[in-house]
């Protein structure tokens, strides 16, 4: 008997670092120490009120219920609280706040609320591959747009706006952008503001970066009248060293958000009582608790570059997030032939920006989520595999 998957599963493949991971093991099963300098996922810890708060309201029996749809209110008004704080942005916690069992999960909920066949969206190259896999899943006809390095990773509004927009109902961005670490203006966001109005076409910006390696975070909301236009999305995971607690946030005007809303209500029961109330004490470390991550970060940073000039790779000093992106060299045809022979000769595993879309294909990229002491080993075996006497 043979049963087979929905057509649309012919639209998608398994995500890059499932595959990849299970390679990895593999080797590493065999007896090759891989070192992994690609994956996103902080091996820092949340500061130690959060994991307190979560301990504690653990013990209490009577927090392991179903939980509501929307979260609970000390959580909403903590999001609300964090983003008057640090963005400058006032939202009604009952209506333009909804927490997400992360924010990967808020990309597929508002791809489903929002797209069907015969809509088009427009989709950044290099970008997230998330948002591409979400949009085909509904129907939908991806539309890309390239980012490139001379325009500094930001879109060429007035280009697509020659463009046939009219099936054009949904525009991913990504500011700060990864996996370039590129940072927007206020007068691109403006600018981005103008055009969504143009053209009808409602914009969602996925903001999870704004606090690494970055000393002026921003909403896209802070620009005036961009609720009218569009949502963000933002999260836990990176920014509050909490990826596998699975918490995020979409944020906007009270309408869209609704929408997401029903579709989501379908798919959970909402998310553990003790999470959310750890995430509560978590958006309340104080400025400092970000500085002194950003200053591991720095210093992280730093030896990711002696690789990249290692390899020969060309990069920005000044981008932002917990990645290094850089340019590879004219000797090598693409990064997946660059990642194939340090991962085989080397046993480090660096990530092929063609991963991130074909705009992505002569750039790598370096997680910045590991120990000093790794970095300095993957120097050493690099540095061996390509005969540089240290």
């Amino acid at each position: 008997m043979t049963i087979k998957p929905a057509s649309r599963m012919n639209l998608v493949q398994e995500y890059y670092f499932s595959t990849k991971l299970k390679q990895i093991a593999d080797m590493r099963a065999s007896g090759i120490d891989v070192l992994n300098l690609g994956i996103g996922s902080p091996d820092l810890p949340p500061s130690a009120e959060t994991i307190e708060a979560l301990a504690e309201t653990a013990t209490n029996p009577k927090n392991h219920a179903y939980q509501s749809y929307v979260g609970i209110p000390a959580l909403r008004e903590g999001f609300a609280k964090f983003y008057q704080t640090f963005y400058g942005v006032a939202l009604n916690p009952v209506h333009e706040i909804l927490p997400l069992i992360g924010s990967k999960e808020g990309i597929m909920h508002i791809a489903m609320a929002y797209l069907e066949a015969g809509d088009e969206v427009l989709v950044p190259n290099p970008g997230y591959p998330t948002y591409r896999a979400a949009s085909l899943l509904t129907g939908a006809t991806v539309v890309d747009y390239d980012l490139s390095e001379e325009n500094g990773w930001l879109p060429d509004l007035k280009a697509l706006a020659q463009q046939d927009l009219s099936k054009v109902k949904l525009m991913w961005v990504n500011y700060p952008h990864m996996p370039t670490g590129a940072k927007a203006t206020t007068a691109f966001f403006e600018e981005l503001r103008d055009f969504a109005l143009t053209h009808n076409i409602l914009i969602v910006n996925d903001n999870p970066y704004s606090f690494i390696l970055n000393d002026n975070p921003q909403s896209i909301l802070a620009i005036d009248g961009m609720k009218e236009v569009a949502l963000e999305l933002n999260s836990l995971s990176k920014s509050h060293n909490m990826a596998g607690w699975r918490m995020g946030v979409l944020v906007g005007n009270a309408e869209y958000v609704s929408h997401v809303l029903r579709f989501k209500s379908n798919m959970d029961s909402g998310m553990f009582l003790p999470l959310q109330m750890a995430a509560v004490k978590a958006l309340e470390n104080p400025i400092s608790w970000y500085k002194s991550l950003n200053e591991i970060y720095r210093k992280r940073q730093q030896k990711v570059f002696e690789i990249m000039d290692l390899l020969s790779c060309q990069y920005d000093k000044n981008q932002t997030g917990m990645f290094v992106w850089a340019k590879i060299s004219s000797e090598y045809a693409n990064s997946y032939d660059l990642s194939d022979e340090i991962l085989q000769k080397a046993g480090v595993f660096i990530t092929p920006g063609g991963i991130f879309g074909s705009a992505g294909n002569n750039y790598i990229r370096i997680s910045l989520c590991a120990e000093i002491g790794l970095f300095e080993e993957a120097t050493i075996r690099i540095r061996k595999s390509l005969g540089i006497c240290s």
